[in-house]
């Protein structure tokens, strides 16, 4: 008896052609969502970018009007209320509109200064990485001092025997917190200068930067995007420890550090809220970098592909 077998043409679906054409990106953004802490905290993040760009938006008052002379004496370190979301201080401020306001600080020097530190560490990193001998040697040794030595300490001799400002705290913190940066990018130049495409731009000529720049760096931003993400939370606590010792942004400015500071000798009384709604916004701030850089590291593994 004969059996006849019908043999269908066997096409790929759509689903597999659509995961077969997806990019590293878009497959990095497709398990970062199924990631739940770090969606939890991407979002952390824009709620608080949010906040800090529209500002004069959701606030009713300016960040350093003394409302005692507006509103009396009740105005004066007045408890969380409908009127005053968050409290008043000692001096009739609205801390709400303090804590909305000292973001943008954060964020500022979290950014300026991450950003300064991915510059000078991915470009010492990469030379070293790329050239090794002598200048690995060198790079190397300056990395290993910038590690051995207090990163705090550093810090407070650059801001204590220099003017107070703004740009000088993020110039400080990029200049001394880019050892990182430059371990993460040699590690990863040695490895990726040994492919093949490489080795084929030596060998039609390609000049030492352009094979840097053009070739070695656009393969190697994975790891330096999720460290630039977890140095961001880093530098935000940094900044908030010195504002609170008293050598980060001077007052009257609305640093969160340094709200903690003065409100911390009320706490005891009672007045608690003065420390502890600029202590909440740096822990959330914070927790979302981290928690966003712990799943986009995971996210952009590619060990974790399956």
């Amino acid at each position: 008896m004969e059996v006849k077998t019908e043999v269908k043409n066997v096409v790929p679906g759509k689903a597999k052609r659509k995961v077969e054409g997806r990019s590293l990106w878009m497959d990095a953004w497709l398990r970062l969502k199924k990631n739940k802490s770090a969606m939890f905290g991407m979002a952390l993040v824009i709620v608080i970018c949010l906040a800090a760009i529209l500002a004069p938006y959701i606030t009713r008052y300016d960040p350093y009007d003394q409302l005692i002379w507006k509103e009396g004496a009740s105005a004066k370190l007045a408890p969380p209320s409908a009127t005053h979301w968050f409290g008043t201080d000692i001096y009739g401020r609205d801390i709400y509109t303090r804590v909305v306001y000292g973001a943008r600080i954060s964020l500022q020097i979290g950014f300026a200064a991450t950003g300064i530190s991915v510059i000078i560490g991915v470009i010492l990193g990469s030379l070293a990485g790329y050239y090794g001998g002598f200048i690995d040697d060198i790079i190397s040794w300056l990395t290993n001092v910038i590690f051995a030595f207090p990163f705090l300490l550093f810090v407070l001799a650059l801001v204590a025997y220099l003017p107070p400002s703004l740009p000088l705290m993020y110039m400080s913190i990029g200049i001394i917190s880019w050892a990182s940066f430059a371990r993460v990018a040699r590690g990863q130049v040695i490895q990726v200068k040994e492919m093949e495409y490489v080795e084929a731009a030596t060998a039609v000529g390609g000049g030492d930067w352009r094979i840097i720049f053009k070739h070695i760096l656009p393969n190697i931003l994975a790891p330096i995007i999720v460290q630039a993400t977890l140095e961001v939370g880093s530098i935000i606590m940094l900044e908030s420890s010195l504002s609170f010792l008293g050598f980060g942004v001077q007052p009257p400015k609305p640093a969160w550090g340094y709200m903690i500071n003065e409100g911390r000798q009320f706490f005891l009384s009672g007045q608690w809220w003065w420390s502890v709604f600029p202590g909440f916004a740096i822990m959330a701030l914070v927790l979302g970098f981290n928690l966003f850089g712990d799943g986009l590291r995971d996210a952009l593994d590619p060990r974790l592909k399956q």
